[in-house]
C-alpha cells in the first residue's frame, strides 16, 4: 500500500519559515517525480515545485522561485521542502505527490498523492 504522509505544517508570522516533509512508504521512492502542490481557501490546487528521481533537476512555481527549495532524499524515502519569507498567501494545504512517468505541473501528471498538512502565514 503506498503512502505519502506530510508533516510540519503549522502557523508562522510572515518573514518566517517552515520545513516540510514527506514521507513515502510503498514504492520504490528513487524510481518516483516528486512534487508538492498548494491549495488555499477558495482556490485551485496548484504546482509549487518538483524534483527529478534522483533529485539533479528541480522545478518551482514562478510565485515561490528564490522563497522555497524541493529536496529528495532517497535513502530516507522522504521528500523536503524548504520554505522562507514566508508571505500570508502562501497559506495553503500543502500536497506531497508521486509520478512514476515523469515531470508535470498539473495535478493529473502525478499519481499518489497524501493528505495534506496545513500551513498558515499571518500577516
Amino acid at each position: 500500500q503506498v503512502q505519502l504522509v506530510e508533516s510540519g505544517g503549522g502557523l508562522v508570522q510572515a518573514g518566517g519559515s517552515l520545513r516540510l516533509s514527506c514521507a513515502v512508504s510503498g514504492l520504490t521512492f528513487r524510481n518516483y517525480y516528486m512534487a508538492w502542490f498548494r491549495q488555499g481557501p477558495g482556490k485551485e490546487r496548484e504546482f509549487v515545485a518538483a524534483s527529478s528521481r534522483i533529485g539533479d533537476n528541480t522545478f518551482y512555481a514562478d510565485s515561490v522561485r528564490g522563497r522555497v527549495t524541493i529536496s529528495k532524499d532517497n535513502a530516507k524515502s522522504t521528500m523536503y521542502l524548504q520554505m522562507t519569507s514566508l508571505k500570508p498567501e502562501d497559506t495553503a494545504i500543502y500536497y506531497c505527490a508521486a509520478s512514476p512517468n515523469s515531470y508535470s505541473n498539473i495535478p493529473a501528471g502525478y499519481t499518489f498523492w497524501g493528505q495534506g498538512t496545513q500551513v498558515t502565514v499571518s500577516s
